[in-house]
């Protein structure tokens, strides 16, 4: 089943700047990873399917309901990062989530404690005074915080350290085991690996590649020759790394490596323009 859908979505900033036909869906219980650049257009989706922004052309749902229409509907079930925390100054972290907790309608403390030393938060200081990888945790709190099925998270990690980046890796591989469904917006390469069933990559608003990471990996091989001292010494290391002994030029061994999350990523950017 679809939970989340793009379908022929336009927005156009003019300059090349929007997203341009962009069409993809997620599966329930599926963790997707959506790649690009600054100003690739990844941003100005996940706004559409908040419901902050009209599409001109096409469309967005979650669960079936028109984002734009429904968005109020579809926000009671969902938790959301937007890449720019922006919250509250004058609270303090814990008067926040208070906040949080009675607009939600939630009861009992238990997730609220349980989220706050996962990710070792102090909420007692103003948010105006914390750092930026402070505010970072209070946001992932209160995205977490009612337990949604529904994830949009865009650059979820932003300002964390590596420890507490190991942490969000680990609370969203406990979600997917739940069956939550998980759009994440990343930099972090080697997170959307960790946790992502399937990527996508935009380029200039348009997508370019959309596939299992496995499948990816598969379709981006890169080819090395190496030529060996005497065909006895080229045989031992076809074996041990896998590889294909040419049979006009014994010395001589093919193999294929299978490249990194980030080399692909860079594959499809090749130092270009977003």
């Amino acid at each position: 089943m679809n939970m989340m859908e793009v379908s022929h979505l336009t927005r156009d900033y003019g300059r090349g700047r929007g997203v341009f036909d962009l069409s993809f869906s997620i599966q329930s219980g599926e963790v997707f990873g959506f790649l690009g650049p600054n100003g690739a257009g990844k941003t100005t989706t996940i706004r559409h399917l908040m419901g902050f922004v009209r599409p001109r052309r096409g469309s967005c749902r979650i669960g079936g309901l028109d984002c734009w229409r429904n968005a109020a509907a579809i926000q009671q079930h969902l938790g959301y990062i937007p890449g720019e925390i922006a919250l509250f100054d004058e609270m303090t972290g814990r008067e926040y989530l208070r906040f949080v907790q009675r607009y939600r309608g939630l009861r009992g403390e238990g997730r609220l404690r349980e989220l706050i030393d996962r990710f070792e938060l102090d909420p007692r200081g103003k948010i105006k005074r914390m750092s930026k990888g402070m505010k970072q945790k209070v946001g992932l709190v209160a995205a977490f915080l009612h337990d949604p099925a529904i994830y949009i998270l865009d650059e979820p990690t932003s300002g964390l350290d590596p420890l507490m980046q190991n942490r969000f890796v680990e609370l969203i591989r406990e979600e997917k085991a739940r069956g939550k469904t998980i759009l994440m917006s990343s930099h972090m390469f080697e997170e959307v690996d960790r946790t992502c069933d399937r990527v996508g990559i935009i380029r200039a608003g348009r997508l370019v590649a959309l596939d299992d990471i496995d499948a990816l990996r598969d379709r981006h091989l890169r080819r090395y020759t190496v030529t060996l001292a005497d065909p006895g010494t080229a045989a031992d290391f076809a074996r041990d790394f896998g590889g294909r002994q040419d049979p006009d030029h014994p010395a001589r061994v093919t193999v294929h490596a299978r490249q990194s999350l980030e080399e692909i990523f860079l594959d499809y950017y090749g130092g270009g323009e977003a």
